[in-house]
């Protein structure tokens, strides 16, 4: 039967693009093609909706809490107490922000932040762009896999570089739960987020906070911009929370749901998505928020205040708490969450490298690439360093996707701005102003970090 040209559009399928849409290409490939609208969305009932678009929410806040935070969440409550607390919590107001704006572009334009990328900017533009985001990844996953490798390590006793490589073969497991359906990935994600969230609430309890300087240090203090030391882990927190390779990740697995592609379909779909975006991320701020307690409530003001490994900081709970299964809970947390991260960083690099390239592989070609774009770096970082210093290079890792986060921010609020490429569902004028007040507070902040990273020697 022929649609009239009021009629829904059928869900998976794309109406037309407008030749004044702001878009140079009027064909495009959809983003992770193979899943591309899999996942049926219920027209009934709130949570139904919910459930439906329940899932790439969860998947998103993996990154808000990978191994990367761990290190700069020990180093910041060890340090300096329940002080940076604030930061944890104003990272993941602008988190929430972020990834608002990359699921509406991914649903509205049906683009992801890379194709849009690819679109909108010349090719040598693109090209840089690409460039700085693998660099990007590739910090990211050094963080994850050298996060898993020293859980490994902590619980078997396994070699540094051992743990490295079995954790490279995550890709596997992508492939195979990917072929099954999105649905799966989903799955393992939410169980292995379950399994950290029991993990920290057991360590919370054995810590015994103390509640008074807790609330406090959700206050912002003047200290943090004053004090140099504290100001470099305060942005290093901020680089572990807002990941830039999360936004492309977004943009791109919210359309696996198979939502009508008209605007009464795109409304409802940005609305549940928000949704299903926002409590997840709350939730990992939780798992921050708790890492940087534990850490503050345990070393802070003691003899291990400058801890920041993730080694010592196992090897100490225990015999500092008293509780004999905080250590081998904390690795088996560790674990988890570098497991959730490398699967999440995985397809992020494949959406990355398809979006910005244009290429045209298989999927298991694609996830092999992009795989050892990222793992070659942690490998070779692995084998120079050992198990010294793994510490401050994984905070470090944190300030380069700090140093990153720009160059996918700007774009991102730029496109989600524009009235020609997202019609109706434009940031309004109030959203528009906070987005670019976010997107300069971490313009100025990346300038001040670099200056002190190189001059000032706060490392």
């Amino acid at each position: 039967m022929k649609k009239n040209a009021a009629s829904a559009t059928e869900p998976g399928d794309d109406p037309p693009v407008p030749q004044d849409s702001g878009w140079r290409f009027q064909a495009r490939s959809h983003s992770l093609p193979e899943v591309y609208a899999s996942v049926p969305v219920s027209q009934r009932g709130f949570w139904r909706k919910l459930l439906a678009f329940s899932g790439p929410g969860l998947m998103v806040a993996v990154g808000y809490m990978d191994p990367g935070n761990w290190a700069t969440d020990l180093a910041g409550g060890a340090q300096f107490g329940y002080t940076l607390l604030s930061v944890v919590l104003i990272s993941n107001f602008m988190a929430i922000l972020l990834q608002h704006l990359a699921l509406k572009l991914g649903i509205v334009s049906g683009r992801d932040l890379a194709q849009a990328c690819r679109d909108h900017f010349s090719r040598p533009v693109s090209l840089v762009l690409w460039v700085l985001c693998e660099i990007a990844i590739s910090a990211c996953d050094l963080a994850e896999v050298i996060g898993s490798a020293i859980a490994l390590n902590l619980l078997f006793g396994l070699p540094l570089m051992v743990g490295v490589v079995l954790t490279a073969i995550d890709v596997v497991i992508v492939l195979f739960l990917q072929n099954k359906g999105f649905r799966y990935i989903e799955a393992l994600v939410a169980g292995l987020i379950g399994v950290i969230g029991l993990c920290f609430a057991y360590e919370i309890v054995a810590s015994e906070p103390a509640l008074g300087p807790l609330l406090s240090g959700l206050v912002p203090a003047t200290e943090i911009l004053t004090n140099p030391k504290m100001l470099y882990v305060a942005i290093g927190i901020l680089g572990a929370t807002v990941m830039p390779h999360n936004l492309y990740l977004h943009s791109s697995i919210v359309q696996t749901r198979a939502f009508e592609r008209n605007d009464q379909g795109k409304a409802m779909a940005v609305r549940f998505a928000t949704i299903d975006s926002s409590v997840a991320l709350l939730f990992a701020f939780f798992i921050n928020a708790a890492i940087l307690i534990v850490s503050a409530a345990t070393f802070h003001g003691t003899q291990h205040s400058n801890i920041a490994d993730i080694s010592d900081a196992h090897n100490l709970l225990t015999p500092v708490l008293g509780a004999s299964f905080a250590s081998t809970v904390f690795a088996l947390a560790l674990l988890a969450s570098g497991q959730n991260s490398t699967l999440t960083g995985t397809m992020a690099g494949q959406i990355v490298m398809e979006g910005f390239l244009d290429l045209r592989l298989r999927p298991w070609v694609r996830r092999l690439l992009t795989r050892l774009v990222a793992i070659v770096p942690a490998v070779v970082v692995a084998g120079i360093y050992g198990e010294h210093g793994i510490g401050q290079l994984l905070i470090l890792s944190q300030v380069v996707l700090s140093l990153q986060l720009s160059f996918a921010v700007v774009p991102l609020v730029m496109f989600t701005s524009d009235r020609r490429k997202m019609g109706r569902f434009a940031n309004r004028p109030a959203l528009a102003a906070l987005a670019w007040i976010v997107t300069m507070a971490i313009i100025l902040l990346n300038i001040y970090l670099l200056k002190q990273t190189i001059f000032g020697g706060n490392t």
